[in-house]
């Protein structure tokens, strides 16, 4: 068995002496795990570490088999990601997120929308508008997404600012005015018709990033979090905290 494949690294572990067991996301076969011999080389080392692109050729007598993993380096961000305490932490939780996905099953868009992430962490801001969109596309990827399309009250579309806990749908200013107090607040930049870019070009608040972690939080926690015996990563926190400092500094 062979394939070729471009992949981001999530995480790697030492095997004996010289190699490591690299776990990349690929492009089209998923969450993979492989052996590099070799991978705790003074020359491979740089090349695995979490959040790098790399070129990836997989070999294994049986397609069940771990196998063996040819690395070449593609886009290495490691380094520039290392020198923000955010991109740290934002590095780690995007790997927990992506270990929930069920392994060797292909998921493109999620693949693609982690290396667009991984490509914009310069800003704090800009990076946690990212993880929250990311967050919420997960959600949607395992099955659980969100109706932030209209409002689940009344199929209104236009001037959506809430979410409910219970169903996930988006409510309107003017349904959920009684109820505001029970509802989430749906920050700008998930919402409808509002800029998709950058979060610092159009200044959302602290408080518009925090909505935005609590509303995706609740729901991953919920829905596939709690079930697995699972609670949010410490990293998750960690980002969040950075961010907010980054920001104020």
């Amino acid at each position: 068995m062979e394939w070729t494949d471009d992949g981001i690294v999530l995480g790697v572990r030492r095997h004996g002496e010289s190699s490591a067991i690299a776990e990349l996301l690929t492009r089209e076969h998923g969450r993979h795990l492989g052996l590099v011999r070799g991978g705790a080389s003074s020359r491979l080392r740089p090349l695995l570490q979490p959040g790098n692109s790399v070129h990836a050729v997989w070999r294994a007598r049986l397609d069940e088999h771990l196998g063996t993993y040819a690395i070449e380096g593609m886009r290495l961000r490691a380094a520039n990601l290392l020198a923000s305490s955010h991109a740290v932490y934002g590095v780690t939780h995007l790997a927990s997120l992506a270990r929930l996905l069920p392994e060797r099953d292909p998921h493109q868009d999620i693949y693609e929308m982690l290396e667009r992430t991984l490509d914009d962490f310069d800003d704090a801001g800009e990076a946690a508008v990212h993880l929250v969109r990311f967050e919420l596309a997960m959600l949607a990827e395992l099955g659980f997404g969100l109706d932030l399309d209209n409002c689940a009250a009344t199929g209104e579309t236009d001037d959506l600012v809430y979410v409910s806990p219970k169903s996930g749908g988006a409510v309107s200013r003017t349904a959920g005015e009684p109820w505001r107090d029970r509802l989430l607040r749906l920050p700008a930049f998930l919402r409808q018709g509002e800029p998709q870019d950058g979060a610092a070009d159009h200044g959302w608040s602290d408080q518009d990033l925090l909505d935005g972690f609590r509303l995706t939080g609740l729901f991953l926690l919920r829905h596939v979090l709690e079930p697995r015996g699972q609670g949010h990563s410490d990293a998750r926190a960690g980002f969040i905290n950075a961010v907010v400092r980054r920001r104020t500094a």
